[in-house]
């Protein structure tokens, strides 16, 4: 028997189904989603997640990027914009600038990954984080940046971490959370350390166990089996959930669950 702060959903039956016919018809109420990262090695994430988020239903989807990738990236996305970087090709503390500005336009932003490790990316991106009140999901390498130093980002409001177990594992143990995350801990174990993490954090939590996605907040949870089980699930899970989410800014949870909810 599950406990009653953990509810099971099935792919195409959602568990809030008024989410998904309240949907917006038209691209001007759908949402502007800001899509941030990539350094001058890489920037498949971003590219995996301005997909993922057209597809999901965004209104308008927008990439910022470093400068170094400019001329690389040239037209292969529909909307991009560019910020400073450093000599190595990451973000530099100056793109503090554009990235206030491009956030200040966009309903929601999402820190993609692909940021490389930098120590000036590094300041941009607690700077950011600071700066920035908007709804903030934050996955791959970019959460990375906070394990080490939590705090900043477990007490943000409007803010979705999406996370492999290992990364839970680290970020959890940097809080002191009384409970060890483990990686074969199971799903029982598992729901009720994300019920007392989300009771103590105004955070939501999205992770992957086996085959299922997990959606925490506020002390409860909700879980959706995945088909097919994918390598890229945190880069489309924290797109289609920023998606839902900024069209349903006031039910977080009921939002970002629904986006597992449609299969395709």
């Amino acid at each position: 028997m599950i406990p009653e702060y953990w509810q099971k959903q099935v792919v195409d039956t959602p568990l809030y189904p008024d989410i998904l016919w309240s949907r917006p018809e038209n691209r001007a109420a759908a949402g502007k989603l800001l899509i941030i990262g990539g350094n001058s090695h890489g920037f498949a994430g971003v590219g995996e997640a301005y997909m993922a988020a057209t597809q999901a239903g965004a209104g308008t989807v927008r990439a910022l990027l470093p400068n170094a990738l400019q001329k690389i990236v040239g037209g292969m996305l529909e909307q991009c914009e560019y910020a400073p970087s450093t000599p190595s090709g990451s973000f530099a503390r100056e793109a503090l600038g554009e990235c206030a500005l491009q956030s200040n336009w966009a309903d929601g932003v999402l820190l993609a990954g692909d940021f490389g490790r930098n120590s000036e990316t590094a300041i941009l991106l607690e700077s950011f984080v600071t700066k920035y009140s908007g709804q903030l999901t934050v996955t791959k390498d970019a959460a990375d940046y906070f394990i080490n130093d939590p705090k900043s980002i477990a007490h943000r409001p409007n803010t979705t971490l999406v996370l492999n177990l290992g990364q839970l594992q680290k970020f959890a143990t940097a809080l002191h959370f009384e409970t060890p995350i483990l990686l074969s801990m199971g799903m029982m174990l598992l729901s009720q350390a994300l019920h007392t993490f989300t009771k103590r954090y105004p955070i939501t939590i999205i992770t992957k166990e086996l085959d299922t996605i997990i959606v925490a907040h506020g002390g409860h949870m909700n879980s959706t089996k995945i088909v097919p089980d994918t390598e890229l699930w945190a880069t489309q899970a924290a797109a289609k959930s920023s998606v839902f989410w900024m069209q349903n800014p006031a039910r977080p949870l009921e939002a970002m669950t629904t986006a597992f909810a449609v299969s395709k």
